[in-house]
């Protein structure tokens, strides 16, 4: 059993469902900065109230297992992308309290800064995962010791700007079709409406991303034809892609929902598979890259850490589960909302 293997498994199982929870939240968030109505505000802002924090513990699980499994994988990213993490967590920051604040004063100015910062609150961490990820699959400066050498601005590259442009398409795309099975009325049309422009855009840019990533970051499509687990990732991709679309304009959303849910699973899963066993490529060396073997823990704390995430993961499923049956359906308002 190979226990760096399993890890970097359970690492890119956790980002995925960190980015379907989480996308549709942020993708809600930036979709409010197009909603004009008192009431519909209301109603994007309830719609994600109940889950968003349950959600990011995806994500938070997914940063603790990183520090678990991989150590200098997380010291080396954590460091080098130091300051556009602070700027995530601010945006987090404020888009967490915006809910809160919004309905404490009754005044249009009040609630218009908070609806301001949820929406730039949910905008920035959408764009910033993307540049992380490009970012990762570009490569980083590392040198020979393991250390980043770059700096904020570096990180900032028309590449790493694309895939973040990219990420804020889909996760915005991924919302609305969240919204329209949480709407109803004039509302749901709306947000409808959205779905197929922001379809459109999405796969314009998959495709501009992916000519891009061939001459920018080769080294992915490297021997990936002759795996099966690309053809696996990429026709569930594609089937995803191609339904969404049909099952908006038969106001199915639910089954849109999957068919959005699977894309993005798909699309992580092809970018772990271009990049195992690499963790993290160095763009100096490719020597100096961090991989699933260079920049582990040992395997008792591989072996220990399992056996602690084997018992965590289903309280977390479950939890997970509980809460989205218990607030299923349509957003009803009441005195009690947001």
């Amino acid at each position: 059993m190979d226990l760096n293997i399993i890890w970097f498994l359970l690492i890119a199982v956790l980002i995925i469902g960190y980015a379907i929870l989480d996308g549709f939240d942020l993708g809600v968030g930036v979709l409010h900065l197009f909603t004009k109505d008192e009431n519909e505000r209301r109603i994007n802002i309830n719609s994600i109230a109940p889950v968003w924090d349950g959600n990011e513990v995806w994500l938070l699980t997914a940063g603790g297992a990183l520090f678990a499994a991989f150590p200098i994988v997380y010291a080396t990213v954590f460091s080098g992308f130091y300051l556009a993490f602070m700027l995530l967590l601010f945006a987090l920051i404020f888009r967490a309290v915006s809910m809160e604040f919004r309905g404490k004063v009754d005044s249009h100015k009040w609630r218009n800064l908070w609806d301001w910062a949820f929406g730039i609150g949910s905008l920035l961490p959408a764009l910033l995962y993307g540049v992380a990820i490009g970012n990762i699959l570009k490569g980083i400066p590392i040198n020979s010791d393991g250390f980043f050498t770059g700096n904020f601005i570096s990180l900032l590259n028309p590449y790493s700007i694309f895939v973040g442009v990219l990420s804020l398409t889909l996760f915005t795309m991924h919302g609305s079709i969240y919204l329209s099975m949480k709407s109803e009325g004039e509302h749901r049309v709306r947000i409808k409406s959205y779905t197929p422009k922001l379809w459109i855009a999405f796969v314009v840019l998959y495709v501009l991303v992916s000519l891009y990533s061939f001459f920018e970051a080769n080294y992915l499509f490297a021997s990936i034809l002759s795996n099966p687990l690309f053809w696996v990732f990429f026709i569930l991709l594609i089937t995803g892609i191609i339904y969404i679309p049909v099952a908006v304009n038969s106001e199915k959303f639910g089954r849109a929902f999957i068919a959005s849910s699977t894309t993005i699973a798909s699309m992580i899963g092809l970018m772990s598979v271009s990049l195992f066993p690499n963790m993290v490529p160095s763009s100096i060396d490719t020597a100096y890259s961090l991989t699933i073997y260079n920049a582990s823990s040992t395997p008792r704390t591989l072996e220990t850490m399992l056996i602690i995430a084997l018992l965590g993961m289903p309280l977390v499923i479950g939890y997970t589960i509980f809460i989205y049956k218990i607030f299923k359906g349509k957003v009803v308002l009441n005195e009690d909302s947001y």
